[in-house]
């Protein structure tokens, strides 16, 4: 009967690990849905056009700034599913025209998620990384705001809709901004 009895405990305690990792999952410890050192496979999709309506003064996507889901943030980011949030004006917003595209050349480092790059500096009119400087758009400004200049993980995308630009995403955060190429 003691055999039993050590047996059953002796189980039980086996088991406990299990219980104890389903119930920290149900608990949603799991896996954020944005940022938390996702990095996303490719860049956005270029935006669908949109079709012709009524001219409208509706606000610019920067001023509406709703999170598109209970505690996501209220910038433009990247879902661990891949998808991107907030990359939908297309090519004719003109927040991001440039009269001289690529005026300081184009961004030769290394684009995509095999290039992480470490932000050594800066902030968003002028930072750095590898010997190579940005600049964020002046419309995104208000996205960048909790962007540690000196330390944060960035990957550089192509943006498919605005010619000149570069899309530069925060691997902690999950966000991303409209950077353009200053040179090295």
């Amino acid at each position: 009967m003691r055999q039993l009895i050590g047996l059953l405990a002796a189980g039980a305690l086996l088991a406990l690990p299990v219980l104890a990792q389903e119930k920290h999952e149900q608990h949603g410890a799991s896996r954020p849905q944005v940022g938390g050192g996702y990095i996303p496979k490719r860049g956005p999709a270029p935006a669908k056009p949109a079709p012709h309506a009524p001219a409208t003064h509706a606000p610019a996507p920067s001023e509406q700034r709703v999170a598109d889901q209970p505690g996501h943030p209220e910038a433009p980011h990247v879902h661990t599913n891949g998808k991107w949030v907030g990359h939908d004006t297309g090519k004719a917003d003109p927040r991001y025209h440039l009269d001289r595209p690529w005026e300081h050349g184009r961004f030769t480092g290394g684009i995509g998620r095999a290039h992480v790059w470490r932000l050594a500096g800066g902030n968003r009119e002028r930072f750095w990384f590898g010997g190579f400087y940005f600049s964020v758009a002046p419309a995104d400004y208000a996205d960048c705001g909790d962007w540690v200049w000196d330390s944060d993980e960035i990957v550089v995308y192509d943006d498919p809709d605005h010619v000149g630009w570069y899309l530069a995403y925060n691997v902690r955060l999950g966000t991303y901004v409209h950077v353009m190429f200053l040179g090295q």
